[in-house]
């Protein structure tokens, strides 16, 4: 253990959101009787998260500057057959990056809710449902083991569907977090067993005995196949990673998160749920690496998603849901980037990429704010007069986003793109196709946004009133008169939006370096360069941050995304009639993607149908008729048969009886003859 990390130290980071949490959910709400008004309960929970923050802040400095490092565990919860299992922390350079980031941009996120559910009647119970969440982030990401880190994925599961439903009397919200809490269930089926492999085969669940067994588990095949045990158990994680991080075909309970308050929005789609798939992968790389059949599905999965779930992000008209759709390309990057064995460029594009999309969600908020509730962007326009501070914070995020030279966003969407380039697998072609194309898609998408939100023609005041019944507040307290003019947001909304917008800006510039060709994460991720030689190739082509954005302005990426840009300029700006052209020709596409792909319609009408059909069969034809009808009934009417039939045998005349015996003797003679014979 390392003289500059403390475990009284380190339980501090985590402990103190869940003390906030415990403060504002307990006797700040109606269960103990609202003992703690807001502001005691707001600031409980900011001051726990804060104190997160700086602890984190100073391991993070003691990691990077002294070389710290921290692994021991810290209880042991039981011992089964030599198996432990316990809670731990392990520390490096991956764990203190991701504990500065979860825990800055909740704070960001706990600010930004005092302005925004200022009216809400659950104010409270919002503040410990988000505290608690960065408590089960927290704990998942400094966990020495797989038993630890299961409970933080399952934790954050859990939240998220408390927090996804948190208006609960709102029929959508209840719909939206009971499909994200199962469809989770389904990706968790699979990381379950795959932890359960490793177990068996490894005997321990810490990650350093686990990497050291590592070349053990690659000598040995799945029992009854010739499958590698070391793809196995990779795929089943990875299908844990699909369901956590939204990755095609799991990724159906995401949109319909945005049903959620816009602070857990931003919070799930920025810096901790969704992330945790990416996290977890990159940390288990030792035994990724030994499976390029394992590398192979994770990039094919992630192609997909960066690519077909950015087209989705086209069509939509909530401001919410276009930016949801942004995260799932983005973390479809993120996934590519996983799958050519560049793990520290994904980790590097989770870090950017929380700052910016944890702009962009609260900036769309503010938006709603400002436009009384309003979130169809078709009913906007012209605000950047309104609201500058908002305007001006949001551009800075969509830039981040399109991957603009300078900014975070390109040092790690770029990187990525040059990794698939250079990688070798046999999904790499195709990857390489839907990561340029997402390029254009999603510079298309968010300026389009862009345009429609903050410049054009003023078209709040057109809205029809039906518009309104999709507004974010079941039942709204802003009673405001319709058509009312945008107005900027409260500082506590404005404020974390400046401080997000400065790392969007200046993140990626001043950590790629380190993080991508540096020490940074030496020891902590594995790559086996001669088999996976992406990043070999992105550090030689790599001169410094100025000379890569001065390259990129001759790069197709680059164009692609001005392409982009100038293409939603040109149909919403300046010939808005041509999107509605292109629907109507392009009519069954439309369809296609308005329905989502008809992942909705499969999953609700096939699975859901199927399994009902199967649960109403399976009642009737098992429980009823096999079980009551055969089983229980059956039994007791057999019984009752035999015992009618043998009632008659037992009259209890004495001649019955020696009738019978006689016939008994008469019987057995006949048999012992038969068998001299």
């Amino acid at each position: 253990m390392s003289q500059t990390l403390s475990a009284s130290m380190l339980l501090a980071v985590p402990l103190a959101p869940l003390a906030g949490a415990l403060m504002a959910g307990l006797p700040g709400t109606a269960f103990a009787g609202n003992v703690l008004g807001r502001r005691a309960a707001h600031s409980a929970a900011i001051l726990g998260v804060l104190v997160a923050f700086v602890l984190s802040a100073l391991t993070l400095r003691s990691v990077v500057v002294d070389g710290a490092h921290f692994d021991e565990n810290i209880y042991t919860w039981m011992v089964a057959g030599g198996l432990k299992m316990e809670v731990g922390f392990l520390v490096d350079s991956l764990t203190a990056m991701m504990m500065c980031v979860v825990t800055f941009v909740s704070l960001m996120v706990h600010l930004y809710t005092i302005g925004y559910m200022e009216e809400d009647e659950g104010y409270n119970r919002f503040f410990a449902y988000i505290s608690l969440f960065t408590f089960s982030m927290l704990m998942l990401v400094m966990s020495n083991n797989l038993l630890q880190l299961f409970f933080g994925w399952e934790a954050v599961g859990l939240v998220s569907y408390l927090l996804i439903g948190f208006w609960f009397k709102r029929p959508t919200a209840t719909f939206a977090n009971l499909k994200a809490f199962l469809v989770n269930r389904v990706g968790d089926f699979g990381f379950i067993l795959g932890i359960g492999l490793i177990a068996a085969y490894a005997g321990t669940l810490h990650y350093g005995e686990v990497f050291a067994k590592a070349g053990e588990l690659a000598a040995l095949t799945f029992p009854g196949t010739s499958w590698m045990l070391v793809t196995v158990i990779c795929i089943g994680l990875f299908v844990g990673a699909m369901g956590k991080s939204a990755q095609f075909p799991l990724h159906v309970w995401l949109p319909d998160s945005m049903e959620g308050p816009t602070p857990i929005s931003a919070l799930i789609h920025a810096a901790t749920m969704v992330t945790a798939g990416i996290f977890m992968v990159a940390r288990m790389s030792p035994l990724f690496e030994l499976s390029d059949t394992a590398l192979n599905f994770v990039l094919v999965i992630g192609a997909i998603t960066a690519l077909f779930m950015g087209f989705l992000g086209i069509i939509q008209n909530d401001i919410k849901r276009v930016v949801a759709y942004s995260t799932l390309s983005q973390l479809g990057y993120m996934t590519v980037a996983l799958g050519v064995s560049a793990y520290s460029v994904a980790v590097f594009h989770l870090m950017t990429h929380a700052f910016f999309k944890a702009l962009l969600f609260l900036a769309a908020g503010s938006v709603i704010i400002g436009m009384h509730h309003n979130q169809d962007i078709r009913w906007m326009g012209g605000v950047r007069k309104y609201m500058p501070i908002t305007w001006i914070t949001s551009l800075i995020g969509t830039l981040a986003l399109i991957g603009t030279p300078l900014f975070s966003g390109f040092y790690s969407k770029d990187s990525i793109i040059e990794a698939v380039h250079g990688s070798h697998l046999a999904g790499a072609g195709f990857a390489s196709f839907a990561v340029l194309a997402g390029v254009f898609v999603t510079s298309f998408y968010s300026f389009r946004l862009y345009f429609l939100v903050f410049h054009g023609k003023e078209r709040y005041d057109q809205a029809p009133a039906h518009e309104h019944e999709a507004d974010e507040e079941p039942d709204p307290h802003h009673h405001h008169a319709e058509h009312t003019k945008p107005h900027e947001s409260p500082w506590v909304v404005t404020v974390p939006l400046v401080l997000l917008a400065i790392p969007s800006v200046v993140i990626g510039y001043l950590t790629i370096g380190p993080m991508l060709f540096g020490d940074f994460f030496k020891g902590v991720i594995y790559v086996d360069a001669q088999r996976h030689g992406a990043m070999s190739e992105l550090a030689e082509a790599f001169h410094g941050p100025l000379q890569m954005a001065v390259h990129a302005f001759s790069t197709a990426p680059f164009w692609l995304a001005v392409a982009g840009a100038l293409s939603a300029y040109y149909m919403y700006m300046v010939n808005p009639a041509l999107p509605a052209a292109i629907r109507k020709m392009a009519g069954p596409i439309y369809t296609v993607l308005e329905n989502k792909y008809y992942f909705d319609w499969f999953n609700e009408q096939v699975l859901a149908r199927g399994a009902r059909l199967l649960g109403t069969g399976l009642w009737k034809g098992g429980d009823q008729s096999v079980i009551d009808g055969w089983v229980v009934n059956g039994s007791w009417k057999l019984v009752g048969r035999v015992a009618a039939a043998v009632r008659w045998l037992q009259t209890g005349y004495l001649y019955h009886y020696a009738l019978v015996m006689i016939l008994g003797i008469f019987a057995l003679m006949t048999y012992f003859v038969w068998l001299n014979k």
